[in-house]
């Protein structure tokens, strides 16, 4: 189990708003005494789970659900993680795949992602005897284009850390705070969110973006993202990195492992990696292309 470093209170009575959010958690989750938690492996979820272990020990479940959307170094990373902290951990594979609505990626894939991944996880926690599933949904996720959270409600999921006020920066805070190893990791996000609405997803164009990504993080690129136009890639990597893909080594590096995976241009956007930025297609309401004169082309 990962070493714990418990919070010290301070010595006057006063509790910082970030404690006062955890100990609020905590009551939360000992009133419900028995959870599965979605457990993804990220940092929301990671601290969910952390702080469900340490409150209801065994009677907290973690679930990992498994399909080709998930990258599989994060389903393995999930299930040392869960091992570390000590949760009873189930695999279970999903078929979102299979589903011609999700398949389609309409503005709406995400529903139907959800309503898969709940409706098993409350199979799974039924069979358990276990009344509540809880995901690691947070007060900033408001912001973002989430059709999955009407999946959420139609499957009577909870998301305390969203309940008791939980921001993203206050959840990085309090796993670090906690001793969690994944306190700084990267935004996760389903490979699936690489494909611009519209844009038919297959397990082998899934495969294909994995693959750019993995030669991205080979080469020391710790925030990536490898976005799908059909014959076009086109890179996000953090604001203060992406000179260095233009660099000529690095450069010719990248064209031959996308090459090989199959693309015949490779672009880079130069405002830089932001998290769901194929949402900012769906809120702003703009067209399909992005603005061109922020992409720049590699080849």
């Amino acid at each position: 189990m990962v070493g714990y470093r418990h919070s010290q209170y301070p010595t006057d009575g006063t509790m910082s708003e970030l404690e006062i959010k955890a100990e609020r958690l905590k009551n939360l989750l000992r009133q419900l005494e028995r959870v599965l938690v979605c457990f993804s492996g990220g940092v929301d979820s990671s601290y969910l789970l952390a702080v469900s272990v340490r409150v209801l020990g065994e009677n907290a479940v973690a679930l990992t659900a498994v399909s080709p959307s998930l990258a599989p170094e994060e389903g393995a990373d999930a299930q040392r993680l869960a091992q570390q902290l000590g949760a009873p951990h189930i695999l279970v594979e999903t078929q979102e795949l299979d589903d011609p609505r999700y398949a389609a990626n309409p503005v709406n894939r995400c529903y139907f992602c959800k309503t898969e991944v709940y409706g098993v996880a409350v199979q799974q926690a039924r069979r358990l005897g276990i009344s509540h599933v809880l995901d690691g949904f947070n007060r900033d996720d408001r912001s973002d284009h989430r059709p999955g959270r009407q999946a959420a409600r139609e499957w009577g999921v909870r998301s305390p850390l969203d309940e008791v006020g939980f921001t993203k920066e206050e959840i990085r805070e309090a796993a670090r705070q906690m001793g969690l190893p994944v306190w700084d990791k990267p935004a996760l996000a389903c490979l699936s969110s690489r494909f611009p609405s519209g844009t038919s997803i297959t397990p082998e164009r899934l495969r294909q973006v994995w693959r750019c990504e993995c030669a991205l993080r080979q080469l020391g690129f710790r925030i990536c993202r490898v976005r799908y136009y059909d014959e076009e890639a086109r890179i996000e990597v953090a604001p203060e990195e992406i000179s260095r893909l233009f660099f000529s080594e690095v450069r010719e590096e990248i064209l031959l492992h996308f090459r090989k995976a199959g693309f015949d241009s490779v672009t880079v956007d130069l405002q830089g990696y932001r998290s769901g930025s194929l949402n900012e297609l769906v809120l702003n309401h703009h067209s399909i292309s992005p603005e061109r004169e922020r992409i720049v082309t590699l080849t």
